[in-house]
């Protein structure tokens, strides 16, 4: 193709989307034939008329950059060859900080721990300019082992512009109440008698009645209670603090500490040869006025560059204050060194709240939706962008990146097949991409931010969740308020992420690209898609059970790039939709008129997949879908319907025709009622990138893999697997999570006799076992940390109890029916540097006060938490037992119905404890004790006592 015929092309696809053949009974659907023509040829010939002018144009540019010898060239990569760089995301600053400030970390403390100790409630403010290193400090001080001791509940709440009393309060609280005086009566609850340590970060309000509100709830802790605030005003740590404690101003840092910052970055694994770059180094210290924030900048930056002459340059352009934006201009420098499309990436940032955290895989997914993705001939877009957010990470355009795995907590199930990697902005970098969009990025977050809308124009809208909560009486009002904006800007809005919104009309918003809807917002009925939005490429209606198909005219969208329909059950139709990328769930019906699996042949997707309703699924049409040529899919679930028809044969050839290819990670299989398995389960050497494998529900199947051949795994979740008789022949590697459910033939650990001594598990950090009856022995495991046991008789928790078994763990949870149990002999010199115990059930641990003591107890000397449900033996309070627990801090018993009280002797008299049991106690809760009538003698440190349900 030539350069004319590509631009034409390029410009064909800006006047409209791609032609694609029209049904042909389509045109009288709409319009007469004759009409149609009418209206659509002088169209396409005026159209033609302009493309020829501009091609035109172009040839006589073309003929003139010929004739004056314009050569395009190559821009060869830059030579570093006097130093190494690497985009990994370095924590050496954190260190820096926590050397340089010091003798700063042991004033507050001392603060904190010795003066706080004869007031009420301090509340003691940091006060410095952004990027002075506040909010690490606080962390540091923080997460110190003596402040985490002496504080009986601490808790982090970040606040920035918005200063809402009652989010603060149901943050401290871990609510979500909105309502204002609900969420303050919450606050109150938790913090009763308790000494606490609560950290406000990045404070701006001014308002005094509000922190009076808040204040008067916060003096109901305990004595040595302290808040700890961070603001860059002055004049806010002076209404805080009412004058009673000075605020701490946090100190420059100094330039021995600043040089460390920037050479840990522009010089990576070596220091610069030349005494030129070390000169210049010393002037930027200078630059960077005392702050680390200034410094990262200024050293991801000048890791960029290649020359002595690059330095001297970038050094003439930086400054080292600007008054008028309060932004330190070496940070709006570094913005403006970036390539032109990562400043298009981080500039769109600004349309997020401050602090809010940002999930990348969106945040990439919302880049490609606006193209600011450059094309690479060798490497796919997420790739490419996957890149971007690195290097801008390095440069400390993003912060506090961190992988989690979203969890539904109230049912306990798992939101996604992957985790998810999110992010946090720095207040002042963010404040940068402000001044970059200007007016372009609308965030809306409470009520007053929808009155300041107009008349400002908008490309990107965000509506917070919390923001359509708070309106109040005048709810319609703001909301009718909103939606004439929204109407205002429909031809230019390009983005709306929407977390709440109660009625939603985008028929005009004919240059969308991006439509954030979550289930609580897309509300059946009440939106209206149209087909006019053709250039969507991002679209998120996940959540809504209601969701079947697209409607009619929103399914010729030929750009859409990412569907996402998660936890859309019903969703069954994705026709016409045929440049997705991401794909998350796809139910298959036998309905007519819905989509069948073999339409995503000629889908390029990406990310994860979840096909559902396996049954409707033929071999044909399962081979159909090319699973096996999607190189972009890491994470693969595949689920037969509970109710599904037992066909075996059906089974094994649908899922031998779902082959993946050969760099999946992530792997689950639900309800497979096949008696065997395909080969590219069997065959290892297929998966060995696997990292995580889940086999659900496979009642009938009788052959099964090596699980300890998969080289890679580091979690396996096995459950129904009815017919598995021993786990692995030979050592799991890498294997950190296991969890094994209703395995009733599950006997062996290790297939070989003779082995079972061996170190099958080297890394092993968490395991779950539910309902094993067979299992009676336990493996050697020296990396331990989590243990959950679920059986009816006694017979693992018999055998871990063991110094081997027990002296790694931190957390140990088990669940025991078996009422004829009876407490082995163990050695009792033994400490156990377990931290948290859940018993339920469990009466083999305790004794009638005439019986000795279970051994056990004395090794959990270091027990900090310790619950107690349903024991149908606990008649007294185990008073010898809680001797041994000299470091005990909460205490929580339900659902023991025969516990009575203190220990009854001959004469119907109380014995009372010799000495005091439980010294460090702060916390009891009794739930669901119907006999109970009196507890024991409570220790002078506890705080909160909570009682339910009880006589």
């Amino acid at each position: 193709m030539s350069p004319m015929t590509s631009l034409m092309s390029s410009s064909m696809r800006h006047f409209g989307e791609k032609p694609r053949r029209r049904d042909k009974t389509a045109c009288s659907a709409w319009m007469p034939c004759s009409t149609y023509f009418e209206l659509v040829i002088p169209l396409y010939y005026r159209m033609g008329k302009k493309l020829r002018r501009i091609v035109q144009t172009i040839e006589i540019l073309v003929t003139e950059m010929n004739a004056f010898g314009f050569r395009h060239l190559q821009q060869a990569p830059p030579s570093r060859q006097w130093r190494e760089t690497d985009h990994v995301i370095d924590d050496s600053d954190k260190d820096i900080v926590s050397r340089s400030r010091d003798q700063e970390r042991k004033e507050i403390m001392r603060k904190l721990l010795d003066d706080a100790s004869n007031m009420d409630l301090m509340v003691l403010p940091i006060v410095g300019p952004g990027g002075m290193g506040k909010t690490t400090f606080v962390q540091l001080i923080y997460n110190e082992p003596a402040i985490e001791k002496h504080f009986e509940l601490r808790r982090w709440c970040c606040v920035s512009d918005d200063f809402y009393v009652s989010t603060i309060a149901s943050n401290i609280s871990q609510t979500n109440e909105k309502n204002r005086e609900k969420a303050l009566k919450d606050l109150q609850s938790v913090i009763s008698g308790k000494r606490y340590l609560i950290v406000l970060d990045d404070v701006w309000n001014r308002d005094a009645d509000k922190w009076g509100k808040l204040k008067t709830c916060l003096k109901q802790g305990g004595k040595g209670s302290a808040v700890l605030t961070t603001t860059r005003d002055s004049k806010v740590a002076e209404i805080m603090t009412m004058g009673v404690v000075e605020a701490h101003n946090i100190e420059k840092l100094t330039d021995e500490y600043l040089r460390e910052i920037i050479q840990s970055r522009a010089f990576s694994l070596q220091n610069p040869n030349s005494d030129e770059l070390e000169g210049i180094v010393g002037s930027i210290v200078g630059r960077c006025a005392g702050s680390p924030l200034a410094a990262k900048a200024f050293g991801s930056m000048m890791g960029t560059k290649t020359s002595t002459n690059e330095w001297k340059d970038i050094l003439a352009k930086s400054n080292i204050s600007n008054e008028r934006t309060g932004i330190l201009p070496i940070l709006k420098l570094s913005f403006d060194e970036l390539p032109s499309h990562m400043k298009q990436c981080f500039a769109f940032c600004a349309i997020f709240p401050k602090d809010y955290e940002i999930n990348v895989d969106l945040l990439i997914q919302l880049w490609m939706s606006h193209d600011f993705i450059p094309v690479q001939d060798d490497a796919q877009p997420e790739t490419v962008a996957a890149q971007i957010f690195k290097e801008l990470t390095w440069r400390s355009f993003f912060q506090d990146v961190k992988q989690t795995l979203p969890i539904n907590h109230i049912f306990g199930t798992r939101l996604s097949l992957r985790k998810r990697t999110i992010c946090k902005i720095h207040d002042l970098m963010h404040d940068v991409a402000l001044s970059v969009m200007g007016k372009e990025c609308v965030t809306i977050v409470d009520k007053p931010s929808i009155k300041k809308l107009f008349p400002n124009p908008a490309r990107h809208v965000f509506l917070s969740e919390y923001a359509t909560e708070v309106l109040g009486s005048n709810r319609h009002h703001d909301l009718s308020l909103l939606d004439e904006f929204l109407k205002k800007q429909s031809p230019m809005l390009q983005t709306l992420f929407f977390e709440d919104y109660d009625y939603l009309d985008i028929s005009n918003y004919t240059s969308l690209r991006a439509l954030h809807l979550p289930a609580n917002v897309y509300l059946p009925g009440q939106i209206h898609l149209p087909g006019k939005i053709q250039h969507l490429r991002y679209l998120n209606l996940s959540g809504n059970r209601e969701l079947k198909k697209l409607p009619e005219d929103l399914s010729i969208m030929y750009n859409l790039q990412t569907l996402n329909v998660s936890h859309c059950q019903n969703f069954v139709s994705f026709q016409r939709v045929t440049s997705l990328q991401t794909l998350s769930y796809f139910g298959v019906s036998a309905r007519p008129g819905c989509s069948t699996i073999g339409e995503l042949r000629n889908l390029n997707l990406g990310g994860e997949l979840e096909l559902s309703g396996l049954e409707n699924v033929t071999e044909a049409l399962a081979k159909g879908a090319s699973l096996g040529n999607k190189e972009k899919l890491t994470h693969l679930s595949f689920k037969w319907n509970d109710d599904a028809p037992e066909k075996p044969d059906c089974h094994k050839k649908v899922l031998d025709a779902l082959k993946p290819h050969v760099g999946l990670q992530m792997l689950m299989i639900v309800n497979y009622k096949g008696t065997g398995l395909p080969s590219w389960i069997i065959n290892h050497s297929l998966l060995q990138h696997l990292t995580e494998l889940q086999l659900l529900g496979f009642m009938l199947c009788e052959e099964f893999p090596e699980f300890c051949h998969f080289k890679s795994l580091q979690v396996l979740y096995l459950e129904k697997l009815y017919k598995l008789q021993s786990l692995a022949s030979t050592a799991f590697p890498k294997l950190k999570e296991l969890q094994l459910h209703d395995m009733k033939s599950l006997e062996r650990w290790v297939a070989t006799e003779g082995k079972e001594d061996e170190l099958t598990f080297p890394v092993l950090e968490e395991v779950d076992i539910k309902n094993c009856p067979k299992l009676t022995s336990f493996p050697e495991a020296p990396k331990l940390k989590v243990l959950k046991l679920d059986e009816d008789k006694a017979l693992l928790s018999l055998a871990i109890m063991k110094p081997r078994h027990v002296s790694s763990l931190s957390k140990l949870q088990l669940s025991i029916q078996d009422t004829e149990a009876k407490p082995p002999q163990i050695d009792q010199n033994h400490v156990s540097s377990l931290s948290a115990l859940g018993l339920q059930g469990c009466n083999l641990f305790f004794s009638s006060p005439s019986q000795p003591t279970f051994g056990v107890w004395k090794w959990f000397v270091q027990l900090v938490d310790l619950v107690i449900q349903n024991c149908d033996v606990l008649m007294y309070w185990p008073e010898k037992v809680f001797e041994c627990f000299v470091s005990l801090k909460e205490l929580e018993i339900c659902d023991c119905n025969k516990l009575i009280g203190s220990t009854q002797v001959k004469g119907g008299a109380h014995t009372e404890t010799v000495g005091q049991v439980l010294p460090q106690l702060n916390s009891i809760t009794i739930w669901d004790c119907e006999s109970l009538t009196e507890v024991f003698i409570l220790p002078p440190p506890l705080r909160m006592i909570f009682i339910l349900r009880c006589p």
